[in-house]
């Protein structure tokens, strides 16, 4: 490995930006750091100017592609645009200078919202009640799964160990299930994507705790047998779980309760346009049928008859605390901006919008990408790779290329039921114009894959760092500033 020094680095020794006083961590001869933890020598970090700081990483944000850059069809991400005045309203004063200990009487602006955003969800939902406490979709789905178990053991049910999943769901809904003490079992889909309602019936036993579904599935498609399968597990004793991640396209259309789910969670960062990427911040909140209101976790925020709002803390049915406070309070101001600037009417043009969009690319693409799914699709749609595939030139290839022509690529590789899977989610917030330049994009992508498939198999050309060697990368990572010796890796 070539350890000499990369083009990149900024540090010169003796150079500073800012210092701090000699005694910063002494007050009057003592220390806030026990002395057996103080370092023995001074830290390897980069000596650098503030201006050079502050360039490398305003150069750094400009080589970053976000919805703010150009599109982003990552698909069953929703990378929908977030909205400005969105980020105005959550950094109002009066509600950054908050804090979550102070005395009620003074956060009942911040607890008006709570409420009111609960009260919008589970109309939106079609649910009695949501907690606004989970931090993530994940965190949600772990939540509404902890319901379901509490919900079980409540009853003396104490052998419903197994929630049912499909083989095209998220990856999180299997994890989430054995983290919450699950068995999980799956049900296998139909040719068109579908749960296949004949694999699923001997699945219900009374073991059975319940099954999560998202619907529209991975694919796209619609769960059209919905109302037979909710039949089945309620039959059986079971719960129905809705995992919020593919809610878009239901906007205005149809409700996850309605469908006869019990739980579901909500993505804001997704749905309800928050920006979401990198690790956070997201919310998720979980929202229960009337059945399952008091195991929901606590705090929670209640209003009283005479309209003042409370932090309701104590609930002996609840499964009990599962975050600090009240979740991400920031994501959920963004959320109610959204869905108040939106208002009943213009909400409801969400999911039509963005399954016209969907079903525009995919009829425009379908003769250059092998569609294995015909028929309407939702929000999002999965292509096997190109249709042409004696080239060699795979669906990672074509995404590679996409970021030539200023696309973010789409998902690819999942759903796991096809080798070559490539899923678009456009989202409503796209133009015409740039749907168009996509398709465009993609149709030369395919054309250069049939007369000069080299140009798309070495892609990136364009971009800052080139094709990476991602099995060297992966088994040797920097995870260092400073190149180290070989003596010293």
């Amino acid at each position: 490995m070539n350890y000499d020094k990369l083009i990149f680095e900024l540090s010169k020794k003796g150079r500073q930006g800012y210092s701090l006083p000699e005694d910063n961590y002494h007050v009057d001869g003592f220390s806030a750091i026990p002395k057996e933890l103080l370092r023995e020598e001074k830290p390897q970090l980069p000596e650098v100017s503030e201006p050079d700081v502050v360039r490398h990483y305003t150069n750094l944000s400009n080589k970053n592609f976000g919805v703010d850059t150009g599109f982003y069809p990552l698909g069953s991400c929703t990378m929908k645009y977030n909205p400005k005045i969105n980020e105005e309203l959550s950094g109002l004063s009066g509600f950054t200078s908050l804090h979550p200990l102070q005395d009620e009487k003074s956060l009942q602006g911040a607890l008006e919202l709570y409420w009111n955003l609960q009260r919008m969800l589970s109309e939106i939902a079609g649910l009695e009640e949501f907690t606004l406490n989970p931090y993530a979709g994940a965190h949600g789905e772990l939540t509404g799964l902890m319901v379901m178990k509490k919900y079980h053991e409540s009853r003396g049910d104490l052998k419903r160990k197994k929630v049912i999943v499909p083989d095209s769901a998220h990856g999180t809904n299997p994890a989430s299930a054995m983290v919450a003490g699950f068995d999980v079992v799956e049900v296998k889909s139909k040719p068109n994507g579908s749960i296949d309602v004949e694999d699923l019936k001997p699945l219900l036993d009374d073991s059975v705790a319940g099954i999560m579904m998202t619907n529209p599935n991975t694919l796209g498609m619609f769960e059209t047998e919905i109302r037979e399968i909710a039949k089945l597990v309620h039959e059986a004793g079971g719960l129905l779980y809705y995992d919020g991640a593919n809610l878009n396209p239901l906007l205005g259309k149809v409700r996850p309760g309605d469908m006869g789910f019990d739980i579901m969670h909500i993505n804001l960062h997704k749905t309800f346009s928050t920006p979401h990427g990198g690790g956070g911040p997201g919310s998720g909140p979980v929202g229960v049928a009337k059945h399952l209101v008091n195991l929901l976790p606590m705090p929670h925020v209640k209003k009283d008859e005479n309209g003042i709002f409370h932090i309701e803390g104590e609930n002996p049915d609840s499964l009990g605390s599962i975050s600090s406070f009240l979740g991400n309070f920031g994501v959920m101001m963004k959320a109610y901006a959204y869905i108040l600037s939106l208002g009943r009417e213009n909400l409801k043009q969400v999911g039509p919008l963005s399954t016209l969009n969907a079903n525009y690319i995919k009829e425009n693409l379908k003769d250059d990408y092998l569609l294995p799914i015909d028929g309407v699709c939702k929000h999002e749609f999965v292509f096997d790779g190109l249709k042409d595939k004696s080239t060699g030139v795979t669906t990672l290839n074509v995404a590679k290329r996409l970021l030539d022509y200023g696309f973010h690529a789409p998902t690819i590789y999942f759903p796991l039921l096809f080798h070559e899977s490539m899923m678009i989610e456009p989202t409503e917030t796209e133009s015409k114009e740039t749907l168009d330049a996509f398709i465009e994009v993609m149709h030369k992508i395919a054309q250069e894959a049939r007369e000069n498939p080299e140009v798309v198999i070495n892609a990136p050309h364009t971009t800052i760092v080139r094709k990476l060697d991602e099995t060297n990368a992966a088994k040797n990572p920097v995870l260092t500033y400073k190149m180290l010796k070989e003596s010293e890796a």
